[in-house]
């Protein structure tokens, strides 16, 4: 799974659809799970969040997606 491309898809959708922005805001779980169409791990899903929040607040995506990095090298 690219993690980088996962995150722009999710930032993108989220942020041209108000009604996803809101269910992000209210359970970014469920808002992210079914953007990317998958049932992901806790702990990977959580990691995901963290990188969608951090693009929709202004930081650049490579910094989340660099700290993302060695979840998906297990």
């Amino acid at each position: 799974m690219d993690v980088k491309e996962q995150i722009t898809k999710a930032v993108e959708k989220i942020t041209k659809d108000q009604k996803l922005q809101e269910q992000f805001q209210k359970d970014p779980v469920k808002a992210l799970e079914s953007v990317l169409g998958v049932d992901l791990p806790d702990d990977v899903i959580e990691q995901v969040v963290k990188g969608v929040k951090a693009n929709l607040t202004g930081d650049k995506i490579s910094d989340s997606v660099d700290a993302l990095k060695g979840l998906f090298k297990k």
